[in-house]
């Protein structure tokens, strides 16, 4: 058994389309399928139906999955021990954030990062707070950036930046041009809201604990996976929502959304990094250039 079959086989299980795992892995589908067939021969074995033009686990195939993905990951740690103990700058880093920092914060600091460091190779990939904390535990990211709170006690964390949460209204919106609004006030708006899991709704629900509210009572009449989303959504309605600043400014700037005169709340921005695996030079470059703390000698 080779690498090579153990990685042509996570990605035809993963995808459950032999096509779409050659196009991944750069290889031809009859390359694909006959690593496949190879490794079911071997072991006399089979890990995968054939359905009409599609590929599904087996029981067994299912089983061994697991197993084959810690495999490659543990390959994946030893490679980058070997490339850290030759003092190399290269490397590859699987890094997760959040939607507001990946799209309103951290394309210069990748930038600049790659300036510094054309031999390392990012891997960007987005989601919410919840799935890019998910994917540091269980070893799909090296490094996760996030602006909600996180409960993860396998996991470190470290600050470097901030934002903060606002109500945004349109312009036609009756809390447009209040003076006096109070935060009780917000129950009796619709809302919409970041989908369960998103760092924006968890700040923004835990403001509304903080002040008496309950929020499974706000009434959510529709809920998105963008912040761009819900800013089209609320320019366009009597709809209110809470967004970063960062991803309100430029409809606050044009007029076509106003800030509601209530303070929500100032936010963390995090790295998360796994305390049980070993960090790489490359990764440890990375978050200092985040955070702006430059490693000793």
């Amino acid at each position: 058994m080779t690498l090579e079959q153990l990685r042509i086989f996570i990605a035809v299980a993963e995808r459950g389309h032999l096509t779409q795992a050659a196009e991944s892995l750069s290889l031809t589908p009859s390359a694909v399928s006959a690593a496949l067939r190879s490794l079911e021969h071997r072991y006399d074995v089979k890990l995968f139906d054939r359905v009409g033009r599609g590929i599904a686990l087996t029981e067994s195939g299912r089983l061994f999955l697991t197993h084959a993905q810690e495999t490659i990951r543990s390959a994946t740690v030893a490679e980058q021990v070997l490339t850290d103990l030759s003092g190399a700058a290269r490397g590859r880093i699987r890094l997760r954030a959040s939607q507001t920092i990946a799209s309103y914060w951290l394309p210069r600091p990748l930038v600049r990062f790659r300036q510094q460091f054309p031999g390392i190779e990012v891997v960007l990939g987005v989601g919410n707070t919840q799935t890019v904390a998910d994917d540091v535990v269980e070893g799909q990211a090296d490094v996760g950036l996030v602006e909600g709170e996180v409960d993860q006690p396998s996991l470190d964390r470290q600050q470097f930046g901030a934002d903060q949460l606002i109500v945004v209204v349109a312009p036609g919106h009756r809390w447009a041009s209040a003076r006096d609004l109070r935060v009780s006030d917000l129950m009796q708006g619709e809302w919409v809201s970041r989908e369960a899991g998103s760092g924006t709704r968890s700040v923004f629900e835990a403001f509304l604990e903080k002040h008496g509210m309950t929020p499974s009572a706000l009434d959510i009449i529709m809920t998105f996976p963008s912040n761009e989303a819900i800013l089209s959504a609320v320019a366009d309605s009597d709809f209110a929502a809470a967004v970063s600043t960062f991803a309100a400014a430029p409809a606050l700037a044009s007029g076509s959304l106003v800030r509601v005169p209530i303070a929500v709340a100032e936010r963390a921005f995090s790295v998360l990094t796994h305390r049980e695996r070993f960090r790489t030079r490359a990764v440890s470059a990375l978050i200092a250039e985040l955070t702006g703390i430059r490693p000793g000698p």
